[in-house]
């Protein structure tokens, strides 16, 4: 079954998108195959080639190469080993998926109505895959400089005033792997309250396994908060679990 040509309402969603973005297709079927997720396809029994799952594998390649060169020009004195770490604490679900957030993918994505319904819009693995199927489909539609210019801007802030150890000091991906190991489930934050001026709010965060709490931080903004958190409650399934725990 073919898939019917790109409506009014679809295209003033995908131009709605690409000025988020920062970018814009020759091709916008490209862009609406990226945000196809398998479960619409499967319901209107349309072929592989009309969901997203071919783009992400090409813009996985993608951004893996685009940030590689990066890495290799600001850190020259570092080994393969090092810079293979270093591109693994940047390019991961996690953080694809709070890129894709930044810029409300989830909005766009094209879902079945399944998936639709349990909040599958707001999934770190829909939403990283819809992510990197944009830089594919961008790969394809302006070739490859223009999808490294693309990934360069998007991962400017990250980079910025960071050092390479910095990356590596994300105690919420490290807690969050530990605790699916021990308890099968990912742990929660919870805002507790904010208080303070605008311009110096601080923020109180608890963290929950399993309807326990296991950390509480604070710090003026949420991320912030969540670290803090998230270190205080590894200290602690270590102390309980040991270092072995993953």
């Amino acid at each position: 079954m073919s898939r019917k040509s790109i409506t009014r309402s679809e295209k003033k969603q995908l131009k709605a998108l690409e000025k988020i973005f920062g970018i814009r297709f020759k091709n916008r079927d490209l862009l609406r195959k990226a945000l196809t997720h398998r479960s619409y396809a499967n319901e209107n029994n349309l072929p592989a080639s009309e969901h997203n799952e071919r783009l992400e594998y090409l813009g996985d390649a993608v951004l893996e190469l685009a940030v590689s060169e990066h890495l290799m020009k600001q850190y020259p004195e570092f080994t393969e080993g090092e810079l293979s770490k270093l591109r693994a604490a940047i390019v991961n679900e996690r953080q694809l998926a709070e890129l894709a957030q930044e810029y409300k993918l989830g909005e766009f994505l094209i879902l079945g109505r399944g998936e639709d319904q349990t909040s599958g819009r707001d999934k770190p693995s829909i939403l990283s895959d819809a992510y990197e199927a944009i830089l594919g489909a961008a790969y394809l539609d302006r070739g490859y400089k223009h999808a490294r210019k693309l990934i360069e801007r998007h991962y400017k802030e990250l980079f910025k005033d960071r050092t390479a150890e910095s990356f590596y000091l994300d105690f919420k991906t490290e807690l969050q792997e530990r605790a699916q190991g021990i308890f099968k489930t990912i742990p929660q934050y919870r805002l507790v309250k904010e208080y303070g001026p605008d311009h110096r709010k601080m923020f109180e965060i608890e963290l929950v396994i399993r309807n326990e709490r296991f950390g509480l931080g604070k710090g003026y903004s949420k991320k912030e908060a969540e670290q803090k958190a998230a270190e205080q409650a590894l200290n602690k399934l270590i102390e309980l679990h040991g270092e072995a725990e993953k």
